[in-house]
């Protein structure tokens, strides 16, 4: 599009990345993968995933696997809509009849905005309904409001193939298997194959996001640092990788954390004065470092509660960023998401 009113680069879809490469959890290192196919990461010769509906909702978490990855299958178009956007409205029955209509060419992921805000903060969205066309991992094109079906079609019609032309990825098949294995706790053998991946797809993103995650599993903060710290993108311009903001969000929250001081001797100062809202905001960091999330957000809903202008809006902001290291579906995010409403509009 000719006007980018997101301030973000639609340029150059297939540049490529420069990052790290080929490290992994412990002494072993991933062997590179032999051939782009699924045996050189180790996932066999087997079937692809099941054909999925063209189009679904997609949340913070899940836009990693839902857009970045399937867009290296085919073109991907994001939809930022709210509830009480009348243009979204308008244009929701337009974009899926002409994605249906596509057969197959493209795929329409839609975001609500009001339950999963950070994405649309990260790429720059300033009104809505806000359109993005991810393809090969990056943002391409994009409009802005509610156009005409036949300027939908035309829109879809103009989108890049990409470099797998749709076909299934064995990259994407491969991270989603090393997803899984960290989430089943098995980090060494997801460090394995987020390396593989990035053998051979130097500077890959989410693998380098995954990476980072697995150092980070096995208590190698520094390693995990380095790793982020290290990847630069070709075009600065383009929005960074969820996976890698996420993986920032915790690293910043860990560095902050191990500067914080002794716990009891915070606690004592809260008793002493229930106003001592900096004592109140380490020990909710402190709370967050032990996995204790409710405490954590309990604190920091605290604050805000008794004085929203600590720090220029500090603790509300510290418990956006829990919520982003959390994932909006955690119950803990829920909840503190539900409390923080209560303060804010009651």
């Amino acid at each position: 599009m000719s006007d980018n009113p997101y301030g973000n680069s639609f340029s150059g879809y297939g540049a490529q990345t420069t990052g790290p490469a080929g490290q992994t959890v412990g002494s072993a290192q991933p062997q590179a993968p032999a051939a782009p196919g699924l045996e050189g990461f180790g996932l066999g010769a087997g079937g692809s995933a099941a054909q999925a509906d063209l189009v679904k909702d997609t949340t913070t978490a899940n836009f990693s696997a839902d857009v970045i990855q399937e867009s290296r299958r085919q073109p991907v178009l994001v939809d930022f809509w709210a509830p009480w956007c009348g243009p979204c409205k308008q244009l929701t029955p337009i974009i899926e009849r002409a994605v249906r209509a596509a057969g197959g060419k493209v795929k329409l992921v839609k975001m609500n905005i009001d339950d999963h805000p950070a994405i649309a903060g990260q790429l720059g969205v300033q009104s809505i309904p806000a359109v993005f066309a991810f393809v090969d991992g990056q943002p391409v094109d994009g409009f802005m409001g509610a156009l005409p079906e036949s300027e939908v079609k035309a829109f879809i019609d103009r989108l890049p193939r990409g470099r797998n032309g749709g076909a299934d990825d064995p990259v994407a098949q491969a991270l989603e298997q090393a997803r899984q294995l960290l989430a089943d706790g098995d980090a060494g053998g997801a460090a394995q194959l987020f390396g593989a991946v990035l053998q051979h797809e130097p500077g890959h993103a989410a693998a380098t996001a995954g990476l980072a995650e697995c150092y980070l599993a096995g208590g190698d903060a520094a390693r995990a640092k380095a790793l982020v710290d290290g990847y630069a993108a070709e075009d600065s311009g383009k929005p960074e990788d969820p996976a890698l903001a996420a993986i920032r969000t915790k690293l910043k929250l860990a560095e902050e954390i191990s500067q914080l001081g002794d716990p009891v001797a915070l606690q004592a100062r809260i008793e002493g004065n229930p106003d001592d809202h900096q004592a109140r905001y380490d020990l909710a960091l402190i709370a967050q470092a032990k996995g204790d999330r409710a405490t954590a957000a309990g604190h920091l809903l605290e604050i805000i509660g008794r004085d929203r202008t600590f720090k220029d809006d500090a603790a509300r902001k510290k418990l956006l960023e829990f919520f982003e290291a959390w994932g909006p579906t955690d119950p803990a995010t829920k909840d503190a998401r539900r409390k923080l409403s209560s303060l804010l509009f009651t």
